[in-house]
Protein backbone atom coordinates (compact mmCIF):
# COMPACT_ATOMS: atom_id res chain seq x y z
CA UNK A 1 0.00 0.00 0.00
CA UNK A 2 1.45 3.35 -1.07
CA UNK A 3 1.96 6.16 1.41
CA UNK A 4 -0.69 8.88 1.56
CA UNK A 5 0.83 12.09 0.15
CA UNK A 6 0.82 15.28 2.20
CA UNK A 7 -0.16 18.40 0.28
CA UNK A 8 1.08 21.98 0.61
CA UNK A 9 -0.47 24.49 3.03
CA UNK A 10 -2.24 27.63 1.74
CA UNK A 11 -0.45 30.89 1.02
CA UNK A 12 0.91 32.14 4.36
CA UNK A 13 0.14 35.83 3.81
CA UNK A 14 -2.26 36.57 0.93
CA UNK A 15 -2.38 40.22 0.03
CA UNK A 16 -5.42 42.45 0.40
CA UNK A 17 -6.91 42.75 -3.10
CA UNK A 18 -7.24 46.00 -4.98
CA UNK A 19 -10.80 45.20 -6.02
CA UNK A 20 -13.37 45.79 -3.26
CA UNK A 21 -15.94 43.02 -3.16
CA UNK A 22 -19.57 44.13 -2.75
CA UNK A 23 -21.49 43.58 0.49
CA UNK A 24 -22.74 40.01 1.05
CA UNK A 25 -20.19 38.53 -1.34
CA UNK A 26 -20.25 34.73 -1.08
CA UNK A 27 -17.23 32.46 -1.39
CA UNK A 28 -19.20 29.67 -3.05
CA UNK A 29 -16.46 27.03 -2.85
CA UNK A 30 -14.02 26.72 0.03
CA UNK A 31 -12.89 24.01 2.42
CA UNK A 32 -11.91 23.53 6.06
CA UNK A 33 -9.37 20.90 7.08
CA UNK A 34 -9.24 19.84 10.72
CA UNK A 35 -7.82 20.43 13.15
CA UNK A 36 -7.10 16.72 12.95
CA UNK A 37 -7.26 16.26 16.73
CA UNK A 38 -10.92 17.38 16.66
CA UNK A 39 -12.02 16.35 13.16
CA UNK A 40 -9.86 13.34 12.28
CA UNK A 41 -8.98 12.68 8.68
CA UNK A 42 -10.41 9.50 7.19
CA UNK A 43 -8.12 6.47 7.17
CA UNK A 44 -8.81 5.92 3.48
CA UNK A 45 -8.12 9.32 1.97
CA UNK A 46 -6.36 10.39 -1.22
CA UNK A 47 -4.13 12.95 0.51
CA UNK A 48 -3.35 14.43 3.90
CA UNK A 49 -3.80 18.19 4.20
CA UNK A 50 -2.09 20.41 6.75
CA UNK A 51 -4.71 21.71 9.17
CA UNK A 52 -6.58 24.68 7.71
CA UNK A 53 -9.31 25.21 10.32
CA UNK A 54 -12.22 27.61 10.60
CA UNK A 55 -10.28 30.46 12.19
CA UNK A 56 -7.84 30.50 9.27
CA UNK A 57 -10.72 30.65 6.79
CA UNK A 58 -12.33 33.47 8.75
CA UNK A 59 -9.06 35.43 8.79
CA UNK A 60 -8.75 35.06 5.03
CA UNK A 61 -12.33 36.17 4.45
CA UNK A 62 -11.82 39.20 6.69
CA UNK A 63 -8.81 40.22 4.61
CA UNK A 64 -10.66 39.69 1.32
CA UNK A 65 -13.92 41.26 2.63
CA UNK A 66 -16.04 38.15 2.08
CA UNK A 67 -19.16 37.91 4.24
CA UNK A 68 -20.73 34.58 3.22
CA UNK A 69 -19.39 31.15 2.36
CA UNK A 70 -20.35 27.70 1.19
CA UNK A 71 -18.01 25.15 2.76
CA UNK A 72 -17.52 22.02 0.68
CA UNK A 73 -16.52 18.95 2.64
CA UNK A 74 -13.44 17.60 0.92
CA UNK A 75 -12.38 13.98 0.56
CA UNK A 76 -9.88 13.84 3.50
CA UNK A 77 -12.78 13.98 5.97
CA UNK A 78 -14.62 11.15 4.24
CA UNK A 79 -18.33 10.97 5.14
CA UNK A 80 -17.87 12.80 8.46
CA UNK A 81 -19.49 16.18 7.83
CA UNK A 82 -19.07 17.65 11.33
CA UNK A 83 -16.23 19.94 10.23
CA UNK A 84 -18.75 21.68 7.95
CA UNK A 85 -21.87 21.58 10.10
CA UNK A 86 -20.02 22.89 13.17
CA UNK A 87 -18.70 25.82 11.12
CA UNK A 88 -22.20 26.57 9.85
CA UNK A 89 -23.53 26.50 13.41
CA UNK A 90 -20.91 29.05 14.48
CA UNK A 91 -21.49 31.38 11.51
CA UNK A 92 -24.69 33.16 12.53
CA UNK A 93 -26.35 32.30 9.24
CA UNK A 94 -23.45 33.34 7.01
CA UNK A 95 -22.43 29.82 5.93
CA UNK A 96 -24.03 26.94 4.09
CA UNK A 97 -22.45 23.58 3.33
CA UNK A 98 -21.96 20.82 0.77
CA UNK A 99 -21.69 17.38 2.34
CA UNK A 100 -20.16 14.05 1.45
CA UNK A 101 -22.82 11.35 1.62
CA UNK A 102 -23.36 7.90 0.17
CA UNK A 103 -26.17 5.38 -0.20
CA UNK A 104 -25.84 4.39 3.46
CA UNK A 105 -27.26 7.76 4.56
CA UNK A 106 -30.92 7.34 5.39
CA UNK A 107 -33.74 9.88 5.23
CA UNK A 108 -33.32 10.85 8.88
CA UNK A 109 -29.62 11.57 8.38
CA UNK A 110 -30.30 13.67 5.29
CA UNK A 111 -32.99 15.58 7.20
CA UNK A 112 -30.56 16.25 10.05
CA UNK A 113 -27.94 17.57 7.64
CA UNK A 114 -30.56 19.80 6.02
CA UNK A 115 -31.46 21.23 9.41
CA UNK A 116 -27.74 21.85 10.02
CA UNK A 117 -27.42 24.01 6.89
CA UNK A 118 -26.37 21.50 4.24
CA UNK A 119 -27.82 22.31 0.81
CA UNK A 120 -26.05 19.83 -1.48
CA UNK A 121 -23.73 16.86 -1.72
CA UNK A 122 -20.67 16.38 -3.86
CA UNK A 123 -19.47 13.66 -6.20
CA UNK A 124 -15.98 13.60 -7.69
CA UNK A 125 -15.11 12.01 -11.03
CA UNK A 126 -11.32 12.56 -10.92
CA UNK A 127 -8.93 9.63 -10.86
CA UNK A 128 -6.74 11.27 -8.21
CA UNK A 129 -9.78 11.54 -5.90
CA UNK A 130 -10.98 7.99 -6.38
CA UNK A 131 -12.42 8.11 -9.89
CA UNK A 132 -15.98 7.70 -11.01
CA UNK A 133 -18.53 7.04 -8.24
CA UNK A 134 -20.74 3.98 -8.17
CA UNK A 135 -23.53 5.26 -10.41
CA UNK A 136 -26.16 3.03 -8.79
CA UNK A 137 -25.32 4.63 -5.44
CA UNK A 138 -25.29 8.04 -7.15
CA UNK A 139 -28.87 7.48 -8.33
CA UNK A 140 -29.95 6.36 -4.85
CA UNK A 141 -28.47 9.46 -3.25
CA UNK A 142 -30.09 11.77 -5.80
CA UNK A 143 -33.51 10.23 -5.12
CA UNK A 144 -32.98 10.60 -1.38
CA UNK A 145 -31.84 14.25 -1.40
CA UNK A 146 -34.35 15.54 -3.95
CA UNK A 147 -37.24 15.97 -1.45
CA UNK A 148 -34.97 18.09 0.74
CA UNK A 149 -34.26 20.66 -1.97
CA UNK A 150 -30.56 19.79 -2.33
CA UNK A 151 -28.58 20.01 -5.53
CA UNK A 152 -25.55 17.94 -6.52
CA UNK A 153 -22.08 19.38 -6.89
CA UNK A 154 -20.11 17.53 -9.58
CA UNK A 155 -16.34 17.62 -9.92
CA UNK A 156 -16.63 16.44 -13.52
CA UNK A 157 -13.97 17.25 -16.13
CA UNK A 158 -15.23 19.01 -19.26
CA UNK A 159 -13.87 16.26 -21.49
CA UNK A 160 -16.35 13.87 -19.81
CA UNK A 161 -19.44 16.04 -20.34
CA UNK A 162 -20.60 14.22 -23.47
CA UNK A 163 -20.10 10.81 -21.84
CA UNK A 164 -22.25 11.77 -18.86
CA UNK A 165 -24.87 13.73 -20.81
CA UNK A 166 -27.58 11.06 -20.26
CA UNK A 167 -26.94 11.16 -16.50
CA UNK A 168 -27.13 14.96 -16.43
CA UNK A 169 -30.25 15.02 -18.60
CA UNK A 170 -32.01 12.62 -16.25
CA UNK A 171 -31.25 14.48 -13.03
CA UNK A 172 -34.45 15.65 -11.32
CA UNK A 173 -32.57 18.38 -9.43
CA UNK A 174 -30.13 21.17 -10.18
CA UNK A 175 -26.43 20.43 -10.45
CA UNK A 176 -23.28 22.52 -10.23
CA UNK A 177 -20.18 21.85 -12.32
CA UNK A 178 -17.00 22.72 -10.45
CA UNK A 179 -14.05 24.79 -11.64
CA UNK A 180 -15.15 25.35 -15.28
CA UNK A 181 -14.67 21.65 -15.85
CA UNK A 182 -10.89 21.89 -15.35
CA UNK A 183 -10.40 22.96 -18.97
CA UNK A 184 -6.87 23.68 -20.15
CA UNK A 185 -6.73 27.44 -20.67
CA UNK A 186 -3.75 27.02 -22.98
CA UNK A 187 -5.99 25.33 -25.56
CA UNK A 188 -8.38 28.28 -25.87
CA UNK A 189 -12.15 28.64 -25.77
CA UNK A 190 -12.62 26.78 -29.06
CA UNK A 191 -11.23 23.49 -27.73
CA UNK A 192 -13.75 20.63 -28.01
CA UNK A 193 -13.93 20.07 -24.25
CA UNK A 194 -14.92 23.66 -23.51
CA UNK A 195 -17.34 23.80 -26.44
CA UNK A 196 -19.13 20.77 -25.00
CA UNK A 197 -19.05 22.30 -21.52
CA UNK A 198 -20.45 25.64 -22.72
CA UNK A 199 -23.12 23.89 -24.78
CA UNK A 200 -24.22 21.91 -21.73
CA UNK A 201 -24.47 25.13 -19.71
CA UNK A 202 -26.39 26.89 -22.48
CA UNK A 203 -28.94 24.12 -23.03
CA UNK A 204 -29.69 22.85 -19.52
CA UNK A 205 -31.36 25.23 -17.09
CA UNK A 206 -30.61 22.81 -14.24
CA UNK A 207 -26.89 23.42 -14.77
CA UNK A 208 -24.89 25.93 -12.73
CA UNK A 209 -21.13 26.54 -13.04
CA UNK A 210 -18.45 27.64 -10.59
CA UNK A 211 -16.01 30.02 -12.26
CA UNK A 212 -13.34 29.02 -9.80
CA UNK A 213 -9.77 27.72 -9.68
CA UNK A 214 -8.00 29.73 -12.38
CA UNK A 215 -4.78 28.46 -10.79
CA UNK A 216 -5.75 24.94 -11.93
CA UNK A 217 -6.72 25.98 -15.46
CA UNK A 218 -4.03 28.51 -16.33
CA UNK A 219 -1.23 27.93 -18.79
CA UNK A 220 0.30 31.38 -18.22
CA UNK A 221 0.33 31.52 -14.41
CA UNK A 222 -0.65 34.47 -12.20
CA UNK A 223 -2.52 36.77 -12.51
CA UNK A 224 -4.41 34.12 -14.53
CA UNK A 225 -5.77 36.41 -17.22
CA UNK A 226 -5.68 33.55 -19.73
CA UNK A 227 -8.66 32.04 -17.86
CA UNK A 228 -10.81 35.19 -18.24
CA UNK A 229 -12.08 34.38 -21.77
CA UNK A 230 -13.67 31.18 -20.47
CA UNK A 231 -15.54 33.01 -17.72
CA UNK A 232 -16.59 35.74 -20.14
CA UNK A 233 -17.96 33.19 -22.60
CA UNK A 234 -20.11 31.67 -19.85
CA UNK A 235 -21.28 35.13 -18.79
CA UNK A 236 -22.30 35.81 -22.40
CA UNK A 237 -24.39 32.63 -22.38
CA UNK A 238 -26.16 33.35 -19.07
CA UNK A 239 -24.87 35.34 -16.08
CA UNK A 240 -27.65 34.05 -13.79
CA UNK A 241 -26.28 30.56 -13.03
CA UNK A 242 -22.63 31.33 -12.36
CA UNK A 243 -20.88 31.28 -8.99
CA UNK A 244 -17.50 32.50 -7.74
CA UNK A 245 -15.29 31.15 -4.99
CA UNK A 246 -11.71 30.82 -3.81
CA UNK A 247 -11.27 27.03 -3.37
CA UNK A 248 -9.20 27.90 -0.26
CA UNK A 249 -6.96 26.28 0.98
CA UNK A 250 -6.33 25.10 -2.59
CA UNK A 251 -5.71 21.38 -2.17
CA UNK A 252 -3.52 19.61 -4.73
CA UNK A 253 -2.51 22.64 -6.80
CA UNK A 254 0.79 22.73 -8.68
CA UNK A 255 1.52 26.29 -7.56
CA UNK A 256 -0.18 27.88 -4.55
CA UNK A 257 -2.10 31.04 -5.51
CA UNK A 258 -2.34 34.32 -3.66
CA UNK A 259 -6.05 34.79 -2.90
CA UNK A 260 -5.70 38.51 -3.51
CA UNK A 261 -4.99 37.66 -7.16
CA UNK A 262 -8.17 35.59 -7.32
CA UNK A 263 -10.31 38.50 -6.11
CA UNK A 264 -8.63 40.92 -8.50
CA UNK A 265 -9.55 38.61 -11.37
CA UNK A 266 -13.28 39.18 -10.78
CA UNK A 267 -13.50 42.57 -12.58
CA UNK A 268 -11.47 41.07 -15.44
CA UNK A 269 -14.15 38.40 -15.78
CA UNK A 270 -17.00 40.84 -15.29
CA UNK A 271 -16.29 44.54 -15.85
CA UNK A 272 -19.97 45.42 -15.38
CA UNK A 273 -21.03 45.97 -11.74
CA UNK A 274 -24.45 44.40 -12.35
CA UNK A 275 -22.86 41.17 -13.57
CA UNK A 276 -20.47 41.11 -10.61
CA UNK A 277 -23.45 41.52 -8.27
CA UNK A 278 -25.02 38.41 -9.78
CA UNK A 279 -21.83 36.36 -9.69
CA UNK A 280 -20.85 37.29 -6.14
CA UNK A 281 -24.13 37.97 -4.31
CA UNK A 282 -27.43 37.30 -6.06
CA UNK A 283 -26.75 33.93 -7.68
CA UNK A 284 -25.35 32.24 -4.56
CA UNK A 285 -28.16 33.69 -2.46
CA UNK A 286 -30.69 32.13 -4.82
CA UNK A 287 -29.05 28.70 -5.17
CA UNK A 288 -27.87 28.21 -1.59
CA UNK A 289 -30.77 29.88 0.19
CA UNK A 290 -29.14 32.89 1.80
CA UNK A 291 -31.42 35.84 2.60
CA UNK A 292 -31.74 38.10 -0.47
Amino acid sequence: MSAIPTIAPPHPDPRAPDFVLPPRTCDSHCHIFGPDNRYPYAAERPYTPPDAPLDMLQALHARLRIERAVIVNATPHGRDNRVVTDAISASGGRYKGVANVDARFGDAEIAALTAAGIVACRFTFLARLGGRPDMSAFDQVVRRIAPHGWHVDLYLPADSIDEFAPVLDALPISYVLDHIGLVDAGRGVDQPAFRAFAQRYACDRKCWVKVTCPERLTAAGPPYHDVAPFARRLIEIDPDRLLWGTDWPHPNVKAMPDDGDLVDLVPVYAPEPAIRQKLLVDNPARLFGFPP
